[in-house]
């Protein structure tokens, strides 16, 4: 029924910055300055992307710089609490010494396929923590790279282009035949729908339908049976049912 969405390859950064494993400190501060971003995907030689190094991974060396010999290690013998704060602390310690990509970068990596839905991409970046992905192929190649920022450039979409797919992707596949139109409006993203149906059970489904066109911000589902009673989906209906 509906349009494929969006993939990331559709919205990904396509060059991008990258580093090798055996790239010293300096060269990936440098890069990092030059290029403008606070991370970057460090390559096996063969273009398999098996780590990331951010800025917090580069910190620890400017943050232990100054300290007197032996006093990061007495930091972590004196450190409370539990055993992840401790390790965190060991962490950050090791790549205070570290000075090359491989010593410093997070790994594995986490990425994502460049053919993941925006949705997917958006929930990995939730889960684990992270403001951008590096984007790979099946054989773990880099591809690009995404962030948070290019996940949302769905809500670009002009109301004129939401109200269209709405109409032919969604009220066209579930009322096919009403007896009165059912008419779509949006606003600022927000999608209202209007009319009656002869099928109250169809109302929260067209609800559900809408809610996931890219674009949509919210949704209204003002829809009767014909009769005096009050709208069949409210708003706060239709975004409890979206979410069961």
């Amino acid at each position: 029924m509906h349009g494929s969405p969006h993939t990331v390859s559709d919205v990904m950064t396509r060059t991008v910055v990258a580093v090798s494993r055996d790239a010293p400190f300096k060269k990936i501060v440098e890069a990092m300055e030059e290029w403008r971003v606070s991370a970057v995907p460090v390559l096996e030689g063969d273009g398999r992307v098996i780590g990331v190094v951010s800025e917090a991974d580069l910190l620890p060396k400017e943050e232990f710089r100054d300290s007197a010999p032996g006093l990061p290690q007495s930091r972590l013998g004196a450190a409370e609490g539990p055993p992840a704060a401790r390790l965190s602390l060991l962490t950050d310690l090791a790549k205070a010494g570290a000075v090359t990509a491989a010593e410093l970068m997070a790994a594995p990596a986490v990425t994502v396929h460049a053919d993941a839905t925006l949705s997917e991409a958006a929930r990995i970046m939730a889960r684990r923590k992270v403001k951008r992905l590096p984007v790979i192929d099946s054989e773990g190649m880099l591809k690009g790279i995404v962030s948070r920022g290019d996940l949302l450039k769905v809500f670009l979409r002009s109301d004129e282009e939401i109200a269209e797919e709405v109409r032919h992707e969604v009220v066209a596949y579930v009322f096919p035949d009403p007896a009165e139109p059912v008419r779509v409006r949006v606003s600022d993203g927000v999608v209202t729908l209007t009319g009656t149906t002869d099928d109250p059970s169809l109302a929260p489904v067209a609800a559900r339908l809408v809610r996931a066109v890219e674009g949509v911000v919210d949704v209204k589902c003002d829809l009767s049976d014909g009769s005096d009673a009050a709208p069949l989906v409210t708003e706060q209906s239709a975004m409890k049912d979206a979410n069961t």
